[in-house]
């Protein structure tokens, strides 16, 4: 905006011999407010976690309000097990203790959120997921980067298990898990299904736990995270990486991601944002000597 404000006053300091620049202030509707969930359940043992917040408007700097009142509940419906979520310190969470947990392979579950007089459900089933083999790194000068960048490139070696469609949600860290580096998502070890089973993860996908404009340093860890998911969570997960990179001279408009997360009444017009989703996962990691 400020380019289109700044080539009007060129145009009219040629016309007229003086120049100006209007400051235009915006004023953007705030919108209406939603309750966002970010529900992720797996195969880890020890506590789980959800966390529930509301939008902000679209200048706001502060941060994302936390929904405290919700009744969180998720069963297990292949055991018929129900494991109720309890709210403290900004999040819902079920501890099943250290060495047990509440996510099993191949078992579907649900997740029920009373909201005020509105009900959501979501359904998800944890899915199998293959072995991370290997982590190798390179180091490379920053004349052989494409980035410029000196430093260490890190690659994850893996197989796509057969048999069946199998979708992948890779994460790295750097030193610990606390600290994401990238995120790339895989169909049977490549980007399209039906392309390839039981493959080896291609090169774009097992080089992108690295960040090519950071590579990592000497002494550093490297740690993977390798994820199972269904098909809608994906899905879900490939659609929010596409709005998070959109743009450019082709960019689309914004929107917001559909949510799995129903409302019980079909008559209510109240909704939610985000997704329930489950994973079986595998980790392993590396330290660059």
């Amino acid at each position: 905006m400020k380019r289109i404000i700044n080539i009007f006053a060129i145009l009219v300091t040629a016309a007229a011999f003086t120049s100006c620049e209007d400051v235009i202030d915006v004023d953007i509707p705030k919108g209406k407010t939603f309750a966002v969930v970010d529900a992720w359940i797996t195969d880890e043992a020890g506590k789980q976690s959800i966390r529930i917040t509301e939008t902000v408007p679209y200048t706001s700097t502060g941060t994302a309000p936390v929904v405290s009142d919700a009744i969180v509940v998720l069963t297990d419906l292949t055991d018929n097990k129900t494991y109720p979520f309890t709210f403290a310190n900004g999040v819902y969470s079920h501890d099943p203790g250290l060495d047990k947990s509440i996510g099993v392979l191949n078992h579907a579950y649900k997740l029920r959120i009373e909201l005020k007089s509105e009900v959501f459900e979501a359904i998800d089933t944890i899915k199998r997921v293959t072995e991370i083999d290997s982590i190798s790194y390179e180091f490379k000068t920053a004349e052989n980067s494409a980035t410029n960048k000196e430093g260490y490139y890190a690659r994850f070696y893996g197989r796509d298990l057969a048999g069946a469609s199998d979708y992948y949600w890779v994460r790295s860290y750097r030193n610990t898990k606390d600290n994401r580096v990238n995120d790339a998502f895989a169909v049977d070890g490549s980007y399209q299904e039906y392309v390839s089973d039981s493959a080896v993860f291609i090169v774009p996908i097992s080089e992108a736990i690295t960040d090519w404009d950071k590579p990592f340093l000497l002494n550093e860890t490297v740690i993977v995270r390798l994820a199972s998911l269904t098909k809608n969570s994906h899905t879900f997960l490939t659609h929010v990486e596409s709005q998070l990179q959109n743009g450019g001279l082709f960019a689309k408009i914004l929107e917001n991601v559909k949510s799995n997360l129903k409302n019980t009444n079909e008559s209510s017009s109240v909704r939610v944002l985000g997704w329930f989703g489950t994973s079986a996962v595998k980790f392993k990691e590396k330290t660059i000597r």
